[in-house]
């Protein structure tokens, strides 16, 4: 009887033991903290994103569409299967949330913390998959072919500079101020107007270099004197040719005035 006794408390403290760990691999803090990173996210779109593209993501048209507390009429593109990659893009430059959807996406401050962001993000990604944040390696890179491919496929709106500029109805962003990351990312969702590219067109390899020349480019050596705010070659020739022209005709009322004397 005292055997049978010592058994069965010896096996209810070892069930106690086992209820009491959580299961082997998972934390329950980290559990807890990846809910709560949830429901932030869904708290984020829901305030922020689902009135132009759909509360579960799947887009808003004009059949759909609503007016939100500002009066604007929503209206966007489905969020399912674009992954972590656009979202990442999109919220890290500022391009997104947009005031009005009729507007130019275009780099501004960004509204939301670390946390946010990276809640947000996995909100979005959790919609319906899709490709993930891309992680380029410019070291793997070769500056020369990324100049190359840059002026083959980039340079035509940014300029081979990287400055950006106009064309037709829509600027075109300067690069300075873009990670390597987000370059990435551009090049293969190829945000507003831009022209996306598959790793078929771009290899992940010359997407290096691409980044790797960009990056380069950020700090040039102007070994060939000054640089002029890194304007583009048309402005800078300008420039050139107003103080030359400057230079000429001081030279010549210099000289004329010692032919009159």
């Amino acid at each position: 009887m005292r055997r049978a006794l010592l058994i069965l408390a010896l096996a209810l403290s070892v069930a106690a033991v086992a209820e009491a760990q959580p299961p082997s691999g998972i934390s329950r803090p980290s559990d807890e903290k990846q809910l709560k990173d949830a429901e932030l996210g869904a708290q984020l779109y829901a305030g922020n994103c689902a009135s132009c593209h759909g509360v579960a993501g799947e887009g808003v048209n004009g059949s759909n569409s609503t007016r939100d507390t500002g009066n604007v009429r929503g209206r966007g593109p489905s969020l399912r299967g674009v992954g972590a990659q656009a979202a990442d893009f999109y919220l890290r430059t500022g391009y997104m949330p947009l005031r009005d959807p009729e507007e130019q996406p275009w780099r501004r401050r960004v509204l939301f913390t670390k946390r946010e962001l990276s809640s947000l993000v996995k909100y979005v990604a959790s919609l319906g998959g899709g490709p993930p944040i891309p992680r380029p390696a410019p070291a793997q890179g070769h500056f020369a072919e990324g100049l190359r491919l840059f002026t083959q496929h980039c340079a035509g709106c940014h300029q081979v500079v990287g400055e950006g500029g106009y064309v037709t109805n829509v600027r075109v962003p300067r690069l300075k101020e873009a990670t390597a990351t987000q370059i990435a990312e551009a090049v293969r969702i190829g945000p507003y107007l831009m022209p996306k590219f598959s790793k078929t067109a771009i290899s992940n390899r010359e997407l290096n270099s691409i980044v790797a020349y960009l990056e380069a480019s950020k700090k040039p050596d102007d070994s060939g004197g000054w640089g002029i705010g890194h304007i583009g070659p048309v402005p800078e020739g300008i420039v050139a040719w107003f103080i030359a022209g400057f230079v000429l005709v001081g030279l010549c009322a210099l000289i004329g005035e010692r032919v009159r004397s």
